[in-house]
């Protein structure tokens, strides 16, 4: 039996608010598969995961999850459509080539998607851009020369792009240092949770 250690991320218990109890969930880019195992102990899901790295994928194994070593942009055809109850893109969004697509997939997929990505336009980000630096915090961890990060976005900007390309949000969650933002959530908000369905 394994033990679910107190996780670090204090979005998870947002996204589990989200997840129904003993649902279907499939995690894209689940990493070590700690939100997994979160939400196998705290709403009975059955969890597999898909991860593309290596190391990662390995770490997942170790950790009793059922994952697929695959490249999110190039597999999920391989997935049954409306074969999950909820899809989980969390904090990869911005590691995408293909955004649209995968966001399309991942609706025909599951009936229910959950997305997470840091607010570039955190206004913290920005202090940093104008004082001549790319941005590094707790939700942007890596230097510019290292970072997976290839398409990093403003709330507004994803607000604008699921208008442009017809995906419904169902429910939005802005958060900074564990608080909910509700005033001027593009300039204040670090963390941007969406739940999305197909239209």
């Amino acid at each position: 039996m394994s033990i679910t250690k107190k996780s670090s991320r204090y979005d998870f218990s947002i996204i589990a608010n989200w997840v129904p109890s003993d649902s279907k969930v499939l995690d894209l880019g689940c990493g070590d598969g700690e939100l997994l195992n979160y939400l196998k102990a705290k709403k009975n899901v059955t969890g597999f995961g898909v991860e593309k790295d290596e190391l990662n994928w390995l770490d997942a194994l170790k950790n009793n999850i059922d994952v697929i070593q695959l490249d999110i942009e190039s597999g999920l055809s391989e997935f049954e459509t409306n074969s999950f109850d909820v899809v989980i893109l969390s904090k990869t969004i911005q590691s995408m080539q293909n955004t649209e697509i995968v966001i399309k997939e991942m609706l025909r997929i599951g009936k229910h998607v959950i997305v997470t990505f840091p607010n570039f336009g955190y206004w913290k980000n920005r202090l940093q851009i104008l004082s001549g630096k790319m941005p590094t915090s707790d939700e942007l961890p890596y230097a510019w020369f290292d970072t997976p990060n290839i398409h990093l976005c403003t709330i507004e900007d994803f607000d604008n792009f699921c208008q442009k390309y017809r995906f419904k949000i169902t429910d939005r969650k802005i958060l900074t240092d564990k608080k909910s933002v509700e005033i001027l959530p593009n300039i204040f908000g670090a963390l941007a949770l969406y739940k999305l369905v197909s239209k």
